[in-house]
């Protein structure tokens, strides 16, 4: 995979909500390519599971009483970047499988090759393969900090 200076590609560990975690674990298996591996709870009606795609790890956590999707309130507050190798192969799998697609696949002004696309509870995911290393400076952007793994931008 390539690299890219405006993109890095970091480990977060995200936890989501979902209504339904074992209907939601299914679908993001069949549409973005996530491997379950494990899930909690009660049989059946799971109250969490932890999932991965490559080097991307996310925690689904089921809803509590009260507590809305994005879906559910007609808005999402966050978007997850998840790196892929094949992105345009994996931006057909998500299209055939139904998700929602939000942005067309494109290639970004800082250097990304990208889509985005909603899952079945309204979250937003963006999917990102490094096409070209640029520096943030390049596109409009300025540097305040250089941290200490990044290669000195210019």
């Amino acid at each position: 995979m390539a690299s890219n200076r405006s993109v890095p590609a970091d480990t977060v560990l995200p936890h989501i909500t979902y209504r339904d975690v074992a209907r939601a674990s299914a679908w993001l298996t069949a549409a973005f390519g996530f491997t379950e591996h494990y899930r909690y709870g009660p049989p059946g009606t799971p109250s969490g599971a932890q999932m991965y795609l490559h080097d991307a790890w996310v925690m689904l956590d089921a809803a509590d009483p009260g507590q809305k999707t994005p879906a559910e309130l007609g808005y999402g507050t966050q978007s997850l970047t998840v790196f892929v190798p094949d992105i345009d192969a994996h931006f057909g799998t998500a299209r055939s499988a139904g998700a929602v697609i939000v942005e067309d696949l494109h290639e970004t002004i800082y250097g990304e090759r990208q889509y985005g696309a909603r899952d079945l509870d309204g979250h937003h995911w963006l999917f990102s393969a490094h096409a070209h290393d640029v520096s943030p400076a390049e596109w409009g952007a300025t540097i305040t900090n250089q941290p200490p793994s990044q290669p000195e931008s210019g």
